[in-house]
């Protein structure tokens, strides 16, 4: 079982940055891989960025490459998301999620992810 908090959302101007943290309990973190999505009001839920267990390995959507940078430490059992040049289309409840694995070299999509976290808001103004 992996617990998973989010914090770090926020109301932000466009143009400007926050930093989404994600912390997990128990034991296996090092051993899942990790992913951020979100969700904006009348959306499906989407992909944003996700990274490998050792961080070697990480993808992102085409609507945030090159603005959004994920990342993990392993020892400090988080996750965090930097988001930069936000724009008002990245409005929306992000959330962390994990996914058990003995594979390394892979990230995985959103339906095969097993754990989820609440959430946190995330508000850009134009």
């Amino acid at each position: 079982q992996v617990q998973l908090v989010e914090s770090g959302g926020g109301l932000v101007e466009a143009g400007g940055s926050l930093r989404l943290s994600c912390a997990a309990s128990g034991r296996t973190f090092s051993r899942c891989a990790m992913g951020w999505f979100r969700k904006a009001p009348g959306k499906e839920r989407e992909f944003v960025a996700a990274i490998s267990r050792s961080g070697g390995v990480t993808d992102y959507a085409d609507s945030v490459k090159g603005r959004f940078t994920i990342s993990r430490d392993n020892a400090k059992n988080s996750v965090y998301l930097q988001m930069n040049s936000l724009k008002p289309e990245d409005t929306a409840v992000y959330y962390c999620a994990a996914k058990p694995t003995p594979w390394d070299t892979r990230t995985f999509a959103l339906s095969e992810y097993d754990y989820w976290g609440q959430g946190t808001q995330v508000i850009v103004s134009s």
